[in-house]
């Protein structure tokens, strides 16, 4: 509680001393009225301008938030969504209502023209701007799909490398090569690949090609740590475990099953836990280059605008990314535990 209020003391500080003609590193309060839209009572209102009067209407739909906030958009679009589905409800109602009309009348071709406009508009999504919190689930989807592939390739690999010096020879100077390749250098060959291997998806759908780039940059980039703990995890399983297995004429796939990876589990799931670090980290960087709907999408857009608004609106998802971050830990450390026989402290 000490170190955090330090730290939010600090920030003020800097707050205030840290500003150029265009912008400056936003206050606390500014970062907390950009997520939720509402002042603090007792302070001045941080941002005197972001209230325009073609934006008073949401203002006031909007119980007080301010629209150019996290939140305050959140509910604008809510509110635009539901004012869609209702308009289209309306159209969809007044079609099948003529196409009965008309149908009474004797006309079946005009009938089945007013019946078909109404299947129309049913099947239409509202495909409104992202909000923050839809970018969120986007990049936990993402973040999600990329480390499960990462998972099923790097555990098999580093089994066979724990198991075999001959196959350990062979792939390491592969991993050494691989390993310690940026994001940014990766993007290039995923960006080919997934155009090349996935047909476009209609607009509405979330399963554009950008998502599956950056979910490409994510496994690329988080493998490496569950292959290596997996490959030192079987490496290092006691030889008299080994030797029972032998004396007991277990088969080669069986040895591996009831004795090599439960041995070896508690570091693989330390190479589990460090991947997922990684590649929520690598996450944000592949997100700006793919322009996939995530979280560093949102870091982009608010960049490009250059506001001091748009800059606290980022200190926001900076916490936001941290706070995922240190959530996907825990529940891997959780996991780390449950297979872990001695005490796990950190």
């Amino acid at each position: 509680m000490i170190a955090f209020a330090g730290f939010v003391i600090l920030w003020s500080i800097f707050s205030s001393i840290v500003k150029t003609d265009s912008v400056q590193i936003p206050s606390p309060h500014q970062s907390w009225y950009a997520l939720t839209g509402t002042a603090i009572p007792g302070f001045a209102h941080p941002f005197p301008d972001s209230i325009s009067g073609a934006e008073a209407p949401y203002f006031a739909e909007n119980d007080g938030l301010d629209p150019k906030s996290i939140n305050g958009f959140a509910k604008a679009e809510e509110i635009a969504e539901q004012r869609y589905l209702e308009s289209q409800q309306d159209r969809v109602d007044n079609f099948m209502e003529k196409s009965r009309q008309a149908a009474a009348e004797g006309d079946a071709e005009k009938a089945e023209k007013y019946k078909g406009n109404a299947e129309m508009f049913a099947g239409k999504t509202y495909s409104g701007n992202k909000t923050f919190y839809d970018q969120i689930w986007i990049s936990l989807l993402t973040v999600s799909i990329g480390f499960f592939i990462a998972t099923i390739v790097a555990v098999p690999i580093g089994v066979l490398c724990g198991i075999s010096p001959l196959f350990n020879t062979a792939m390491n100077p592969l991993i050494q090569l691989f390993k310690p390749g940026s994001p940014l250098a990766w993007f290039p060959i995923v960006f080919v690949v997934t155009t090349w291997g996935i047909d476009t998806p209609p607009s509405d759908s979330i399963w554009q090609r950008a998502l599956w780039t950056s979910a490409g940059v994510v496994m690329l980039c988080s493998l490496w740590p569950t292959l290596i703990n997996t490959a030192v995890g079987v490496a290092s399983v006691d030889k008299d475990h080994l030797n029972v297995a032998k004396v007991l004429k277990l088969g080669w796939a069986k040895r591996i099953w009831k004795i090599v990876l439960p041995a070896s589990l508690p570091l693989i799931f330390t190479g589990l836990r460090l991947s997922i670090g990684v590649g929520w980290m690598v996450l944000i960087a592949a997100d700006m280059m793919a322009q996939n709907q995530g979280l560093g999408k949102f870091v982009w857009d608010m960049y490009q605008n250059g506001d001091t608004m748009s800059t606290a609106q980022i200190i926001v998802a900076v916490f936001v990314i941290g706070g995922i971050g240190f959530f996907l830990d825990r529940i891997m450390l959780v996991f780390q535990r449950l297979v872990t026989f001695e005490d796990q402290n950190v």
